[in-house]
């Protein structure tokens, strides 16, 4: 699955980009079909609930799945993306089941 990361108001580094890659490739256990997957990492002015927000983006056959998650750090945030968009993929995935 083709990856793509935009980081907004920072540099992410190796280590964070080679985690995300690795979330999105264990997305493809749960639908086969993903098209590709967008990534949006963005620094907020929230320092109370955590001012990193994660947004995941999947392109399937017919539809666009959306995740996202604000948390103190980006890794727990993207987390929290990935096993929503996995309850998201399984569900599509029944949908489209004759």
């Amino acid at each position: 699955m083709k990856v793509s990361v935009q980081s907004i108001h920072f540099d992410a580094d190796r280590k964070l980009l080679e985690l995300i890659q690795q979330k999105c490739d264990k997305l493809d256990h749960f639908y086969d079909q993903v098209i590709d997957a967008n990534v949006r990492l963005r620094l907020d002015k929230d320092p109370i609930q955590g001012n990193k927000l994660a947004e995941l983006v999947l392109q399937v056959p017919g539809a666009q799945l959306v995740a996202s998650d604000q948390g103190k750090t980006f890794e727990g945030a993207f987390d929290n993306c990935t096993e929503q968009m996995r309850k998201q993929l399984v569900k599509y995935k029944e949908k489209q089941r004759p």
